[in-house]
């Protein structure tokens, strides 16, 4: 008698546990949507591929929704709100852990309203300056920099972005004075640059790599542990003494606080399926982009430090945004 309920058990047991699986597979029974910040660049080419992947994958649709505006925010507030069942996605950038410290009354909490799937993708910034600025290392601007205090400017693409906040850590790493000068995005500052309006500019790799290569610019370093492939002859900050100068622009994916973790680990198994394969990696070095994956924790921590970061950076720089 005993073994017989013993037996029954262990077959309750099996059965619940066949259940569980059976009812993540459910996921998804319609088509997701996948909220994007931006409407261009890195952004866009990572929404077009990875919504057409996630389709065959998951055998639904999954639709970009471009909601650019407010520097991500209407994106991240507009999923923010949105139901926690997984079919409504965010793809936004390293502005979700800088808005927070520059916005009071900002629509979202970045760590009460999301919760993390996976980073999508890298693109490492780089310091070039205009070849009349007679620096050609970072000591040798730092350097300079403090012989004229206040004299040097840099351009970015405006207050509060991330050409500003790296061009900020330079600053405060060195104890510098070198004055900002905000322009309409970053194409502006490095047109601003060419002309010779500015003298330091932080931008991504990809936007200086025409101007570096032609001569018109001069990069002094790349802002990441590893040297970018674009720009092999450029040091890293590590390799120019300032290990602690890295400012990475980076993508990655959230959804809504409260989605089931079977979803949200079903996405980022897909995704990191997705952005490690040949096609996906081969697409993005062709924009200057390196594919980077990771559990939904090491997100939280990675998003956690971010935040922490740059909240000191804005802090020090006492950078403030009008709204």
């Amino acid at each position: 008698m005993r073994s017989l309920k013993a037996l029954h058990s262990l077959a309750l047991l099996a059965l619940l546990a066949c259940s569980l699986p059976v009812l993540a597979q459910k996921y998804p029974e319609k088509s997701i949507r996948l909220v994007v910040a931006y409407a261009t660049g890195a952004p866009y080419i990572l929404a077009l591929h990875i919504s057409d992947k996630l389709r065959e994958s998951l055998g639904q649709s999954v639709v970009p929704d471009f909601r650019a505006g407010a520097g991500g925010n209407i994106a991240s507030e507009l999923v923010a709100m949105a139901p926690p069942d997984g079919y409504t996605l965010l793809l936004t950038s390293v502005t979700i852990v800088i808005s927070p410290s520059l916005i009071p009354k900002l629509g979202y909490d970045t760590f009460r309203d999301f919760v993390p799937i996976t980073r999508l993708a890298t693109v490492p910034q780089v310091i070039v300056v205009h070849p009349s600025v007679p620096a050609k290392s970072l000591a040798e601007l730092v350097k300079l920099a403090k012989a004229h205090p206040g004299k040097l400017n840099f351009g970015s693409s405006g207050v509060g972005s991330s050409g500003q906040l790296g061009s900020e850590l330079f600053k405060a790493l060195n104890k510098i004075n070198i004055v900002h000068v905000p322009y309409k995005g970053a194409a502006f500052a490095l047109t601003a640059m060419l002309s010779g309006e500015v003298d330091i500019v932080t931008s991504t790799v990809p936007s200086t790599i025409p101007h570096v290569t032609s001569g018109r610019i001069r990069a002094l370093a790349v802002l990441a542990p590893e040297r970018a492939a674009a720009l092999p002859q450029v040091p890293t900050s590590a390799e120019a003494g300032m290990p602690e100068l890295v400012v990475i622009t980076w993508y990655a994916l959230f959804a809504p606080a409260g989605v089931k973790p079977d979803i949200i680990e079903r996405i980022n198994a897909e995704i990191a399926k997705i952005m490690n394969a040949p096609d996906a990696k081969n697409k993005l070095a062709q924009v200057g982009l390196d594919a980077a994956t990771g559990t939904p924790a090491e997100l939280a921590t990675f998003v956690r430090a971010e935040t922490d970061k740059w909240a000191r950076v804005i802090k020090a720089a006492d950078i403030h945004v009008q709204q």
